[in-house]
């Protein structure tokens, strides 16, 4: 009989899972990036930041936890400033399009800084490297 093995760390779980949301997140800033035609240049700097720190953070760097205390002071910065001036211009539910903007960005702001909290808490775990 084969002993079965689990194929997902348990400890690494959590960090997997914010790992896979950082990069999500990245991902969608590149391609808001692309198909604003390169005019939201902010947003291509987040989605790099975020790519780099999905790969820290699923390599289990030790620098990754920077790179996800970066992003979270910059995304923080940008999107609520996002969400103030369509608050401001638009009020909070128009319509039913700028109501879901609106959520979406308040969801994003509150993950990203439970995702921080929690890597920051656990950056312990994560190895030292050269490379």
């Amino acid at each position: 009989m084969q002993k079965l093995t689990p194929r997902v760390n348990i400890k690494k779980s959590g960090i997997s899972v914010f790992s896979f949301f950082i990069a999500l997140v990245g991902g969608a800033e590149i391609l808001v990036l692309f198909l604003s035609g390169f005019r939201l240049f902010p947003l291509g700097v987040l989605g790099a930041l975020s790519l780099i720190s999905a790969y820290g953070l699923f390599r289990m760097k030790k620098w990754s936890v920077w790179f996800v205390v970066a992003h979270l002071f910059l995304g923080t910065t940008f999107a609520a400033t996002t969400l103030y001036a369509s608050v401001m211009l638009q009020t909070f539910s128009s319509n039913l399009s700028v109501l879901l903007f609106n959520l979406m960005l308040i969801a994003y702001l509150i993950i990203t800084i439970i995702s921080t909290m929690f890597i920051v808490v656990k950056r312990g775990e994560f190895l030292v490297s050269t490379a």
